[in-house]
Order: C-alpha cells, then structure tokens, then sequence
C-alpha cells in the first residue's frame, strides 16, 4: 500500500500544530532557549561533547537567540515545532553536528521541564498576591478591631463580633491555601531533564548539574515519573482552585452585608457604580466583578484537572501544550480577584448605626445574658437559656431594643425560676450590650482585644514565614540564571 500524502495534513496542522506553534511563542520560547543551553553545559562539562563541538553549538545557539524574533515566527507547517525549528537552524549552520544537542534528551523531558517552569513564574506572582492580600487584611483587621459588625449563621443575626475578628478567620483560611500553594510549587522544583523519552540515557549525564543550572531543587528521581506523574499540574491547581472557592465565600458575604436591607458594609463611592436610570441605586458591582471571576477561575483550574482524569499513565499530550495553554488563563483571572479584593477590601467601612439597629432588632447579645444568669444567678445553662428566650420574644415583639427590655427580663426569670433575679437593671443592660460580649470572649481566637492582637501577631509571622520561603525559592531561581549564563560563556571561549 503507497500513501502520498506528506506531513503536516493542512487541517491537523491549522486545528493543532499551529496553535501549539504560537502557544510556545507566547509562553515557552525563552524556557526552551534556557534548556537547551543548560543541557549543552552538561554534555560538555561531563565529556559526551568534545570542547570544540561544544563551542560551535554554543554560538550557533546564541546567533539563533540574537537573531531570531519570536514573536515574528509564524507557523508554516515546515517544522513539526519550535523544537524542530531551533534544531533545523542548528543543522543548516552547523551540519550534522546541529543534531548532536539532542544526546541524551527528549522532547518527553523536555515539555515536562518547560511546562514546570513556566508554571513556577505564575505560581510564584500568584502566591505573592495572596500573601500580599493577606498583609492588607491583617493591617485591615488591626485598625478594625474593636469595631462591632453582626455576625450571621444560617443568613440570620446570630451574635455580635468585630469586623477585624472577622476579617481574622478570613485570614485564617487565606495563610492555609497560601501553605497550600507554596506546598503545590514544591511539586514544581523537581527537574525532569535526563529522563529522557522514559528510562534515563546510557550517556554518563549529570542530572543534577541541569537541574542547578535551571533553578530546581534538584532532579525528580524516577525517570518513568518524570514523564508520566502530572500531579504537578493536578497539584497546583487543585491548591490554586481552593483560593478561589474560599474566597468566593467571603465576596458573597461581602455582597449580603452590603445589601440595602443589611448595609452594614459601605462600599466607597470609588467602587461604586450609579445605575444608569434609578439614581438611587449604589451598586458595588466590584464584589459582582470578583465573585464571577473567582467562580471562573474555580473552573479553570477544574477544567485542567479533570482533563488528567482517566488518562494513561505515562507521557501522553492530555497534560501537554493544550491543557497547559489553557490552565494559564486561571492565573490571569485569580490575579484580577486577589488584586481587586486588595484594593476594595481595606477601603470599605462598617456603618455602626445599621449595626447597632440590627443587634438592637434581633437581639444578638442575648446568648451572654443567658451565660450571665449561670454565672451569676446560679441557674442551669437551660433554665438561663429559657429566660434569655422569653426576654428576647417579648422585645423582638414590642419592636425595643435588648437593653430596655429589663422588665421583660424580670418577668421572664419569674416564670422560669420561681423567684426574683438578682441582677440589678444597670448589671442587666451591661450583660446585653455588645460592647460586654466581645469583651468577655477572650479566649484564643476570641474577638476580645487581647486575644484578636495575639492571632494577627501569629497570622503576620506567618504570612512573613511563607514569604521568606518564596524569596529563597526566587533568589535560587535567579542565581541559576547567572550560573547558566557564566557556564554557558565560559563554554564558548575555551
């Protein structure tokens, strides 16, 4: 059987290789220009090159970096790849000897490193805009610390707290994913160069030497795993998703506080969007801007993930240019969140007469009332419970607020008891104002002053902890670049 046809076929290569073509324009090119001179080191320093051969490489490849404008090229179906590309020019200069950097390596390897790397870049910023959203909510959380917000459960008024104890749980679960994160760029700083296709090479190469010169912690042992383990790209988006999620939580919370009917939270004037025929209407669309990209991010990093579901085991194209193209767009939006939260968060305010209307309405202190009556009446949690809820039916019904409901209170305990409380009505309303509340919850993690300062404190040395375990990452990234470009000098002049 004869078959004319000659590779690429025009509509392969216009739905698939040529949107790959441009993809490593945009994002692997300067990646691949690196390898290829760490790999060209290697092979030289550990004699599978003679120093002459070596050289002439060398240059080849710098005058292809000088004179190549990437973002010109434009896919003719010539080459397969950019990889083709590079070494065609190399041929053309050189001869056969433009074959010769491929000793000892694969494409196989090769992507995987690319794909790391790039990656590493973006999960690096990402991280840093986390950390740096959580130094903006903890300064945040300081200055708001004594200031009274109505906490919710289950979309009611549950019981008074501070905006910066608030913002303290947020913080919380933010510094997590943020370990979460950095935890995920540990599974990036593993080198898959040496692997080759599958098994390693029968060359004496140095894996750990390319690994130094590209930035990584060292080599990812198992030559199988290199090119088959995709947990790196499972990894990170899945701990990436998770920042997402989480603080898709808060921006829904964001917009109940600021609803008309709530408006605990105002929203300046500056991130607030006038609609264009009810001049009443402050809209803060921003937190609709942020909870939407969020929600679009949350099923970017999915789609990258379950796009590994059921593949095989070993190197396949499903976690190659496609999906890895694709997955950098989550960057791009999670980005806008936390840059936009950042901004908008630090800049909004509590507005204590709606706070205080909305405690006063629900009777939100009265849970301290019932812990008082055990304190100081001696009655048991659900005797006191009882009268706290009879109180707060009688006020909530004659529309009063908690404090003025003393008498209420008296008659309620009456019932309950059988006999007259001893609380005074000045010991009463100090018991129900919210002021009291946080005060007396001054147990670790509590709202109460003391207790709020110690958590930030910790959640500040955290956050510098991580912080200062990315830099060191960054510092070594940048240390490789001045290694490899010294190795790669030196190699030229000898």
């Amino acid at each position: 059987m004869t078959d004319a046809s000659t590779f690429p076929d025009p509509t392969y290569r216009d739905t698939v290789l040529a949107p790959l073509f441009e993809g490593v324009k945009a994002h692997y090119a300067g990646h691949m220009a690196a390898i290829n001179r760490a790999h060209l080191v290697m092979l030289a320093e550990t004699g599978i090159l003679p120093p002459g051969e070596a050289r002439a490489i060398a240059g080849a490849l710098r005058d292809i970096d000088a004179e190549t404008d990437v973002a010109a090229l434009r896919y003719t179906g010539e080459h397969e790849d950019y990889f083709f590309l590079v070494e065609a020019e190399l041929r053309r200069r050189l001869g056969d000897l433009g074959g010769a950097l491929h000793t000892a390596r694969s494409r196989n390897d090769m992507d995987h490193t690319v794909f790391k790397m790039a990656l590493r870049g973006r999960a690096s910023d990402l991280l840093a805009r986390v950390l740096h959203l959580a130094g903006r909510l903890i300064d945040k959380a300081r200055a708001e610390a004594d200031t009274l917000v109505v906490a919710y459960t289950h979309g009611q008024p549950a019981q008074p707290t501070t905006f910066g104890h608030y913002l303290g749980a947020v913080i919380e679960v933010l510094l997590r994913d943020a370990a979460r994160l950095e935890a995920a760029i540990d599974g990036l700083d593993h080198c898959p160069m040496g692997a080759a296709a599958i098994t390693t090479s029968g060359f004496p190469i140095d894996r750990p030497r390319v690994a130094a010169l590209l930035g990584f912690d060292g080599p990812l042992l198992n030559s199988y795993g290199c090119i088959a383990s995709v947990d790196y790209v499972t990894g990170l988006y899945s701990a990436q998703k998770l920042v997402f999620l989480h603080l898709g939580r808060v921006i829904q919370d964001l917009q109940f506080w600021s609803a008309f009917e709530v408006g605990q939270l105002y929203v300046p004037n500056s991130l607030v969007q006038i609609s264009s025929i009810m001049p009443q209407k402050r809209n803060p669309v921003p937190i609709e801007h942020m909870r939407h990209l969020a929600s679009v991010t949350v099923g970017r990093c999915d789609m990258v993930v379950n796009t590994m579901h059921n593949t095989p085991f070993t190197d396949m194209n499903d976690s190659e240019g496609e999906v890895q193209q694709a997955g950098y767009a989550a960057f791009d939006s999670g980005a806008r969140v936390l840059d936009l939260m950042a901004a908008m968060l630090p800049a909004c305010s509590i507005r204590a007469d709606r706070v205080r209307a909305n405690m006063d309405a629900a009777c939100v202190t009265i849970t301290e009332l019932a812990d008082t009556l055990v304190r100081d009446e001696g009655l048991s949690f659900r005797q006191a419970h009882e009268v706290a809820a009879r109180t707060a039916r009688a006020v909530i019904a004659r529309s009063s607020s908690l404090g003025a409901g003393f008498d209420a209170f008296t008659a309620a305990f009456e019932e309950v008891a059988g006999r007259p409380a001893t609380l005074t009505e000045a010991a009463f309303v100090q018991a129900v104002a919210p002021e009291t509340f946080v005060a007396r919850r001054d147990r670790p993690g509590g709202p109460a002053p003391a207790a709020l300062a110690a958590a930030l404190d910790g959640y500040g040395a955290t956050a510098a902890a991580l912080a200062a375990r990315q830099s060191r990452r960054e510092d070594r990234y940048r240390s490789a670049n001045a290694a490899l470009a010294e190795a790669f000098e030196t190699m030229l002049e000898r």
